[in-house]
């Protein structure tokens, strides 16, 4: 077990904190497929933020599953230590801190992956956040500014000394951004360098990448980001392959290349649609009985947002959410339904068939998701997605 302050966690697998992903309803999915900690969004530590609708959606929500993470990026050690304690009045448990982000709006005012050029600023952010809260603060790292300065183990091993509680190392320097492969050697060097817990990050996509990860670098746990979008089955999978259970989540048959999805995963797709509508405060369906004003319609009452309100109706924010998400799982049949093909030991002649019913459903595919993506209204994406599902049963086994 993975022991973060006095939090146990249940597996070996958790959500990286992504900013416009990793939003509640998303967190939600992935908890109920297995991670066994998620990590809300990254969240500004500048004061002068704090009221934005968007700042105000990444707070942590009391429904979230212990423990409640939020993550909080900045370059001021002030800032960043009344950032934390801002968080944990609002309900978070652990804090975590962003050195990992190689964004360039991020890193061009010296927060996320920059601080790692300057140790010494590093050691007095650290200092103030773990000194400003009573909760386990945790870090997110890169390898380095770039392949010429890992300096990883330097700053575990200072992280460790002050206080932090468990570290996240991505495989990549800054410089890298998300090119390239990631290596996993300075990982396992930082592994070996301090006595907290690890998790290994970076183009961890299979269950099977996850378990090579965590053998070759000897880290507690895998982080997993980019690899869940789509996917949050990951977890699942995971968790099934390294306590030696058969695979329960798989999309797709490996014996033939039928859209198998099962009944469980039909409904989280639409379920994961359902709330996002609903968590961002869905207008368009009119059933909701509940006149509580949504996290969305009280985020829109702060004065920076009023200006907007016109604009940005809340129906519109609810499709626009989910058509990155929907379109995350769309991808995700068609990579599989590749994957599948690829590995089908077929004769040349059955394999010229399949190839032409992949090449048709693939096809298919994109044109759902192409449809989806123009579609207006909650109510429309509703219908799109259960009518895709429809067809998708009675279209059978493509192998057979």
């Amino acid at each position: 077990m993975i022991n973060i302050g006095s939090y146990q966690l249940a597996g070996r697998a958790v959500l990286a904190p992504m900013a416009g992903v990793t939003d509640f309803p998303f967190r939600q999915v992935c908890r109920r497929l297995g991670a066994s900690m998620v990590t809300a969004e990254m969240s500004a530590s500048n004061p002068a933020l704090r009221n934005t609708r968007k700042s105000q959606l990444r707070l942590t929500n009391p429904d979230d599953a212990e423990p409640r993470t939020i993550q909080i990026v900045g370059t001021e050690p002030l800032q960043m230590a009344a950032a934390a304690q801002y968080q944990v009045e609002f309900g978070a448990q652990i804090v975590d801190i962003n050195m990992g982000c190689p964004a360039k709006k991020v890193c061009k005012k010296l927060a996320g992956s920059a601080l790692m050029k300057d140790t010494g600023l590093v050691r007095e952010i650290l200092t103030a956040v773990v000194n400003s809260v009573n909760v386990p603060v945790t870090l997110k790292i890169r390898t380095g500014w770039d392949p010429a300065s890992r300096n990883a183990v330097e700053i575990a091993k200072m992280a460790e000394d002050l206080g932090i509680q468990s570290l996240a190392v991505h495989g990549r320097t800054r410089a890298c951004r998300f090119h390239g492969l990631a290596e996993y050697d300075t990982i396992g060097e930082v592994v070996q360098a301090v006595n907290i817990p690890v998790f290994a990050n970076g183009d961890i996509c299979s269950a099977t990448k996850a378990k090579t990860v965590l053998d070759y670098t000897g880290a507690d746990g895998v982080m997993i980001g980019r690899g869940a979008q789509g996917r949050p089955w990951i977890f699942s999978e995971i968790n099934d392959l390294l306590n030696n259970k058969i695979a329960t989540s798989e999309f797709f048959t490996a014996k033939s290349l039928n859209l198998n999805y099962t009944r469980n995963q039909e409904q989280l797709i639409m379920d994961h649609l359902l709330h996002i509508h609903d968590y961002y405060g869905d207008v368009d369906r009119g059933n909701n009985n509940d006149q509580r004003p949504t996290r969305v319609e009280t985020a829109l009452k702060s004065e920076d947002c009023k200006k907007n309100r016109n604009t940005e109706k809340y129906t519109e924010l609810a499709v626009r959410i989910s058509r990155k998400h929907i379109c995350w799982y769309f991808e995700q049949m068609i990579q599989t339904l590749v994957d599948q093909y690829n590995k089908t030991d077929l004769s040349l002649m059955e394999s010229r068939g399949l190839e032409q019913e992949v090449n048709r459903r693939i096809v298919s595919i994109k044109t759902a998701k192409k449809q989806f993506n123009q579609l207006s209204s909650c109510t429309a994406q509703l219908e799109h997605v259960k009518h895709f599902f429809g067809e998708l049963q009675t279209t059978g086994d493509i192998a057979a």
